[in-house]
């Protein structure tokens, strides 16, 4: 029962935030087009504020649950599958991604939003949406790996 409950919030969390990077980067970004310069940079800040946070929260439950199940199976002496040790290690990798979008690349929005500097924060935006491709291509990689060894 535990080992279902901890697999649904990691799976819930990984749906979160690939489902989450999918609609900024295919609907929503491409719909701001409608909308002029500063208006587009200061509307992503605020979608980013509420994303972000809301990332951070599945992040860390994704890490701590994956953390857990595999500890779980690790003490009762079965190898943990390849897959797994490939999930982890690039989950980890877009934690730090994200870390780095989150840290650096979202402050330097969110500065240059309140200063209205609109040139600055278009480049923090282009920044941010390199980064979140990334992830969400490092994403999808990992649900093609674990799925495809199962």
């Amino acid at each position: 029962m535990l080992h279902a409950l901890l697999k649904t919030i990691h799976v819930l969390g990984v749906v979160v935030w690939i489902g989450g990077m999918a609609f900024s980067q295919f609907s929503l970004r491409p719909a701001l087009a409608v909308l002029d310069g500063p208006a587009r940079v200061r509307l992503m800040q605020q979608v980013f504020q509420r994303f972000f946070a809301i990332v951070a929260v599945a992040g860390a439950l994704v890490l701590l649950t994956g953390a857990w199940m595999m500890a779980g199976v690790a003490r009762t002496g079965v190898p943990v599958p390849p897959a797994w040790h490939a999930m982890a290690a690039l989950g980890v990798l877009m934690l730090l991604i994200f870390g780095h979008v989150r840290l650096v690349l979202y402050r330097r929005l969110a500065r240059a939003v309140q200063a209205q500097e609109w040139a600055a924060g278009a480049a923090a935006l282009a920044g941010i949406r390199r980064w979140v491709m990334v992830n969400l291509g490092l994403g999808l990689l990992t649900i093609a790996i674990v799925l495809l060894s199962a």
